[in-house]
């Protein structure tokens, strides 16, 4: 075999080249449609579980929850679209009735159904950066978190104010100022714990 059809057949068989840089963890395993069912229902189960690891804020209709966390990383490990299709399962699901968002909610007349959506947009964009090498090194890890929180509140906090008749002043600081050190702390977890996975591979880009 030439050293040109190396990297090809490594992609057909779902890996991912080692000088390549570019592809998610979830492109290590066997390639095959049995493959991307599984991520896509592993990463709507993982974020709904995620969910019920919530807290209530005082004065917020939104709790402090894993899901937005668990979202990101689902996206980052999936792809762009294995990560919008586990979002969009997850949602889709809540909605009609699997009591899985929040505090063992579901529905979609919830003002924090907001930051469902955001995470459906924001798993999207941190796997297409994941794809191409964002998760490979701390600092483009710790930059993917911050766009992808950003995303989430930025769908997030305006649904907030237009479902509770908020300002825009008061749904920022019952559903955005609340959250941020948590934010920071799960950002740090997945700074360390992403790179770290590849490094443990030997596959960093």
């Amino acid at each position: 075999m030439s050293t040109a059809a190396a990297p090809v057949s490594s992609l057909r068989s779902g890996g991912v080249p080692p000088t390549e840089g570019k592809g998610t963890l979830a492109d290590l395993i066997p390639a095959g449609r049995v493959r991307d069912i599984a991520l896509v229902a592993g990463g709507a189960a993982l974020t709904g579980l995620a969910a019920q690891l919530s807290v209530p804020v005082p004065g917020s209709p939104v709790p402090v929850s894993g899901q937005t966390f668990a979202a990101l990383l689902v996206g980052t490990a999936l792809g762009a679209r294995r990560g919008f299709l586990a979002l969009g399962l997850y949602a889709v699901a809540g909605v009609a009735g699997v009591p899985w968002f929040a505090q063992a909610t579901s529905g979609w007349a919830m003002p924090s159904f907001g930051y469902i959506l955001g995470m459906l947009l924001a798993a999207t964009v941190v796997g297409a950066l994941a794809r191409r090498g964002a998760d490979r090194s701390v600092r483009r890890m710790a930059g993917t978190m911050v766009l992808g929180s950003a995303i989430i509140y930025a769908v997030g906090v305006p649904y907030l104010a237009l479902a509770t008749g908020m300002s825009l002043g008061q749904a920022v600081a019952a559903g955005l100022t609340p959250f941020l050190i948590g934010d920071a702390l799960k950002a740090a977890l997945a700074m360390g714990a992403l790179p770290a996975a590849w490094k443990l591979i030997g596959r960093k880009g």
